[in-house]
């Protein structure tokens, strides 16, 4: 029997790389009220905290930016309505889930990215091999809170002793860490290898496929 059977993944950064998309919403409502644009690399160091915190950041004043709760919406409205132009899931991800998936793993998502993107987005790329999908909303607590990560392994039926968390960023190591599971960190998102090391990454990988070599090693027979 598998020790660990069951995987939670963080969406941006992890699973897809949507930071195209993301990026021109922010900049589209930032040019829109008449405030600077900001680079890519600003944006990718703004993401993982959820919309407002991401727009928060992108605004030269932040939450004392007049009219935030409108300029707010309207990125989460602009950008419900342009995810999916320049996001694609990142190189090996597809094959990795597909072999996740006959090898019976447990899979889910868990995202601050607004509930109704994961999901669209969800449905789009990875429907096929994962049922439950969670996002920010009124009804949960955001990640860091570990409440994320139990609501979507109660839904998966299984339990923390055999799941497995996997996210590119400081906030996924404190999830890992709050929900207390362990987390492999990957470098081919919004964070790099060094960055994730000083935020006290234990397990990192640079490859989809070194997720399966990690559980290889996990794999415990019973009976034998």
């Amino acid at each position: 029997m598998k020790r660990i059977d069951t995987i939670i993944f963080d969406m941006d950064g992890t699973l897809l790389n949507s930071l195209g998309d993301i990026a021109d919403g922010v900049n589209y409502i930032l040019k829109k009220y008449g405030y600077p644009p900001r680079t890519y690399d600003e944006i990718k160091s703004f993401v993982g905290n959820g919309a407002a915190r991401l727009m928060s950041k992108a605004l030269p004043d932040g939450q004392q930016t007049p009219d935030f709760e409108r300029i707010l919406e309207e990125y989460k409205k602009y950008y419900l309505d342009h995810n999916n132009i320049k996001t694609s899931p990142y190189a090996g991800i597809m094959d990795l889930l597909r072999e996740l998936s006959l090898k019976g793993y447990k899979l889910a998502i868990v995202s601050n990215k607004n509930d109704k993107n994961v999901k669209s987005l969800n449905k789009i790329y990875f429907e096929a091999y994962i049922k439950t999908a969670i996002g920010e909303s009124k009804d949960i607590k955001r990640k860091p809170a570990p409440d994320m990560v139990y609501k979507a392994i109660a839904e998966l039926g299984s339990t923390i002793e055999r799941a497995v968390y996997v996210g590119d960023s400081e906030v996924d190591i404190l999830t890992a860490e709050n929900a207390n599971i362990p987390c492999l960190c990957v470098t081919w998102g919004f964070r790099d290898k060094e960055y994730l090391k000083e935020q006290g990454a234990e397990h990192i990988i640079d490859q989809p496929h070194e997720l399966l070599e990690f559980l290889g090693e996990e794999l415990v027979s019973e009976g034998v």
